[in-house]
């Protein structure tokens, strides 16, 4: 399985595919990945790992017995995975674009603060920058198990980190 270590450290292992054009197969490789780069991140044979999911809940990582973290995201043209040994994982992915109704979707999903600060910026940043602070609020979601949700005010507690992806993607580790 082809797959690409992105980001390593404090027992996060990030690794991103390029996908294949069906959603379903998409999915399918990228948990393929994600058990053969964990069996070589914590040199444990392939058959100790597997990836457990239900239907509305967050996938799980069984490795060698124990349950860690898991996280994905995909996005046309890339799938992503977070692996997080002690603890909870969020990750999410998306494509830099403008979008016409940037405004109200920041002042809706990402908050006041955030709203403003896309709106003093120049234009030609905007696209990047909104797509940061959604896979910032994407990835901080995932991490504490939330759904995508209208901003209340509340910010899950959680270290955040950008990952280097080439354009036009950008992506967020939450752990």
């Amino acid at each position: 399985m082809d797959f690409t270590v992105l980001w390593a450290g404090d027992g996060v292992l990030v690794i991103g595919i390029v996908p294949p054009p069906s959603r379903m197969e998409a999915r399918a490789r990228l948990r393929q990945a994600v058990c053969e780069a964990a069996a070589q991140w914590q040199n444990l044979d392939i058959e100790a790992i597997s990836v457990e999911s239900t239907p509305g809940s967050s996938p799980r990582l069984l490795l060698a017995g124990g349950v860690v973290g898991l996280s994905f995201s995909h996005d046309e043209g890339i799938s992503l995975a977070a692996v997080h040994l002690h603890g909870a994982v969020g990750i999410d992915v998306m494509r830099v674009q403008a979008i016409p109704d940037w405004a109200n979707l920041a002042r809706d999903y990402l908050g006041p603060q955030v709203a403003q600060e896309l709106a003093a910026c120049p234009d030609a940043q905007r696209p990047l920058r909104l797509t940061r602070a959604w896979t910032a609020r994407e990835a901080a979601l995932k991490y504490s198990g939330l759904q995508l949700a209208e901003w209340n005010g509340a910010a899950p507690t959680c270290r955040l980190q950008a990952l280097p992806l080439p354009a036009p993607y950008v992506a967020s580790l939450a752990y």
